[in-house]
């Protein structure tokens, strides 16, 4: 009798495992699919995100931080037509691309109001494997002409290192406009040449630490980023900066410098470094501050007349003296002095040198205790070394108003007053502004709406006058009222 049963072996345990496998297949691949399925669009901006575009080149930067770009594609839509700004399809994916459009080089663009649309796609499996698609739309105005400039009034002579001031005149569609010379710029403000609303004036330098060789030039630009430029010229009067070499003590080194490092660490290198530290990097740090502060300009006249020195100092450290610093007979460091150290008695009230506001009073590092006053138009002058002060921020200020007293906080060897002149910025030769005649030869007219060709003919006149007037009194031309026989 057999016991073996006939009945057909169940399938079932072999269709289960074959389905645990395809499940698991399913999930490993919807794993490994799944940063192919990001649904995160690409992100698209605009430099200049500006409603006006002109012809400055525009950017567009567009990234996608999941599957990476697959095209970007660039259109202006104007007057029913739709132009091609920018095409790219990618082979391999990228995280980010940048395309640079100049407007002005595309052919068929018009000024006038036009949509820009930038199109970008990512490598997603998403959208029927199509991707992810981002759309910036945005409605501009294609301006391409730039704006006009007309120079009413200028100077023959600049100092180096001294200011000239321009007049001039531009179009209504300027944003900014001013003076560019080398990598410094001085605004131009409307509103302050009597007569003329319409005009602007600008104070600018020729800067020390700039070649003499280097000219400045007029610059305005509209919201489009259209520019006009005029080049000014004048004669660059020679002004001799000294140069000096000063002695590091120990005992000023231990006393005076190494104090004014914060980190203490920085306080125990050798003396050599203690200095560097300051007279490089610190100072770094205050030039920085006073940038900040003295780049905020008022933009009106604050002042009045010739700026005044301070009563009965001398002049003990010139402007822009380029210092070499030596210990133990070897060069440490080197440094330009920005200003003029005046000096008199110890705990003398220092004055201020004109009308303004106060923009900074507080610790500046190497300047010790110091006072910045905005006197407009982007002038300022900075009192340092202060052993008190007396004044706030926000405070309005008249000339030899008391701003504190000296003293020889800071990187001083004395009681001494730093005072320095800044325009924009930008350190320049204080004595010009100390000088009547200077002020009323080079600044004032132009304020009170003269012409360049009025200006020329007064100071030709001037100076026509002054030679007659000197030749009256030379002794060998006077006249004793009787006529001699021939």
């Amino acid at each position: 009798m057999s016991l073996q049963n006939d009945r057909p072996r169940s399938k079932a345990p072999l269709f289960v495992a074959l389905l645990l496998i395809v499940f698991a297949g399913l999930a490993a691949s919807a794993w490994y699919l799944r940063p192919r399925f990001e649904s995160d669009p690409p992100t698209i901006a605009l430099l200049p995100n500006a409603d006006a575009l002109g012809t400055a080149p525009l950017e567009i930067q567009v990234a996608d931080a999941g599957t990476g770009l697959k095209s970007i594609v660039a259109t202006l839509s104007q007057g029913g037509a739709e132009i091609p700004l920018a095409s790219e399809q990618f082979a391999q994916p990228v995280a980010e691309k940048k395309l640079t459009v100049a407007l002005a080089k595309v052919a068929g663009v018009k000024e006038g109001p036009a949509v820009l649309r930038v199109r970008a796609k990512d490598n997603s499996l998403r959208q029927s494997f199509s991707g992810n698609e981002a759309l910036l739309e945005k409605n501009v105005t294609i301006d391409i002409t730039p704006p006009t400039l007309e120079l009413v009034a200028d100077d023959r002579y600049v100092n180096f290192g001294g200011v000239g001031v321009i007049v001039y005149k531009a179009s209504a569609d300027t944003a900014a406009s001013g003076v560019k010379i080398g990598e410094y710029f001085f605004p131009g403000f409307a509103g302050q040449v009597e007569g003329h609303p319409d005009h602007f004036v600008a104070m600018f330098a020729h800067p020390y630490n700039v070649e003499p060789g280097t000219r400045p030039r007029l610059v305005a630009a509209d919201k489009a980023g259209n520019t006009r430029e005029i080049g000014i010229s004048y004669e660059l009067k020679d002004v001799r900066y000294k140069k000096s070499t000063i002695a590091l003590s120990d005992n000023f080194l231990q006393n005076k410098v190494a104090p004014l490092l914060a980190d203490a660490s920085a306080r125990a290198g050798t003396p050599q470094d203690v200095f560097v530290a300051v007279n490089k990097a610190l100072r770094k740090v205050n030039e920085a501050k006073i940038t900040e502060v003295t780049t905020k300009a008022t933009p009106k006249k604050l002042w009045d007349g010739a700026f005044a020195q301070l009563s009965n100092s001398k002049v003990e450290a010139n402007f822009a003296d380029q210092r070499t610093y030596t210990y133990n007979g070897q060069p440490v460091d080197t440094a330009y002095h920005l200003g003029y150290d005046l000096s008199v008695t110890k705990h003398i009230p220092i004055e201020a040198s004109n009308g303004g506001t106060v923009a900074f009073t507080g610790d500046l590092g190497i300047y010790g205790n110091a006072v910045i006053l905005d006197h407009g138009l982007g002038l300022f002058t900075l009192y340092g070394h202060l052993s008190s002060i007396d004044v706030k921020v926000g405070d309005t200020v008249t000339k030899r108003q008391p701003l504190g007293k000296s003293g020889e906080t800071g990187l001083a060897a004395g009681d001494h007053l730093h005072f320095g002149v800044y325009l924009d910025g930008l350190a320049i030769l204080p004595v010009e502004w100390w000088d009547a005649k200077w002020i009323e030869a080079n600044v004032t007219p132009k304020l009170a709406g003269q012409s360049g060709i009025e200006i020329h003919e007064a100071q030709q006149g001037a100076r026509i006058a002054a030679k007659k007037s000197s030749a009256t009194k030379s002794p060998g031309n006077k006249s004793s009222g009787k006529r001699h026989p021939r």
